[in-house]
């Protein structure tokens, strides 16, 4: 077996017998959330950690998925499978039309212009009332494959947990292939991967395009696991909160997305009687992460690992 893979084994056989494990649904309930973001993290993480280009606007492509789930079955009838899919394609091809002019950008000037483009698709779902209703939201039908609804905590698992096992999957084998490695080139230096060949500025686009299709897949699941949609789904504080899980967890680390992800999530239930307090708290893991962990905590700990190891190791 390729090491690569080995994390994907232990992760699979954590994921099952975990829900025996869990105590009541209110733990799984947390758990299929952490998968949620875990999912949406890892294709933030392409972005942001092998690309090397910064989003603050990602919940708003995690926004149109909710909403589309949300709006074409209420409102005209669709299938939620082929909602899902219209919200997916519908993210994809917004992405695809940003992205040319959005990533001629660099730096901070790149980070304010994704910032500005999930602040308008969020006043977009807040003020259109007559079909996403406004600040209020709006239910969200359950989710049925093949006449098959998929309803309560513990059905909604077994489908995040394959559908993150996947994920894991995919990303690994494409950061191992010839597309990866011209990531990782661009991240460390475009001018060097041009003069190498890399068309950048089809790179760049792929891969806003793929984070962003990622971000819209798990918006519409995340709408039909709750069955409500709020325009707070896609609002500047959640945008804040993937980027912390991709730092936290470790850029340019698949396993470092789970770990942020995970997390992350269950940070705001520890501090759930201290409302308003998560904010601070995610504030504070930021800024001690770039101090003493800038590289993320799996990164960090896997050179410390290294380090230990060849510290033990005889003359």
């Amino acid at each position: 077996m390729k090491a690569p893979h080995s994390g994907l084994v232990i992760l699979g056989a954590i994921l099952l017998v975990l829900p025996f494990l869990l105590p009541n649904s209110y733990w799984v309930d947390i758990v299929n959330r952490m998968a949620i973001n875990a999912v949406v993290v890892l294709g933030l993480n392409l972005l942001m950690g092998y690309a090397g280009q910064v989003s603050l606007g990602h919940a708003g492509f995690f926004g149109i998925g909710a909403y589309a789930s949300a709006i074409l079955p209420t409102h005209f009838g669709w299938p939620p499978v082929a909602a899902l899919g219209a919200g997916a394609l519908g993210a994809s091809a917004l992405a695809l039309v940003v992205a040319r002019p959005i990533f001629r950008l660099r730096g901070h000037y790149l980070a304010m212009a994704t910032l500005g483009l999930g602040l308008i698709i969020h006043k977009v779902l807040e003020t259109e009332v007559n079909y996403s209703g406004g600040p209020d939201g709006m239910p969200v039908p359950p989710l049925s494959l093949a006449g098959f609804e998929i309803s309560g905590e513990r059905q909604w698992y077994w489908l995040l947990a394959a559908l993150l096992l996947f994920s894991i999957w995919a990303c690994q084998n494409l950061i191992d292939s010839p597309f990866g490695r011209a990531l990782r080139g661009l991240h460390g230096s475009e001018v060097a991967a041009r003069v190498a060949g890399v068309d950048v500025a089809r790179y760049k686009m792929t891969i806003f395009v793929l984070s962003a299709f990622f971000a819209s897949i798990m918006g519409s699941l995340a709408a039909h696991y709750g069955e409500f949609v709020s325009p707070a789904k896609a609002a500047f504080p959640q945008s804040i909160a993937l980027v912390t899980m991709v730092v936290v967890g470790g850029m340019a680390s698949i396993y470092g997305s789970v770990v942020g992800a995970v997390l992350l999530t269950g940070v705001p239930e520890l501090l759930a009687t201290f409302e308003g307090w998560d904010v601070v708290v995610f504030g504070f893991i930021l800024v001690l992460s770039m101090i003493f962990m800038p590289r993320g905590l799996v990164p960090t700990l896997a050179a410390w690992r290294v380090k230990d190891g060849d510290n033990a190791s005889p003359a």
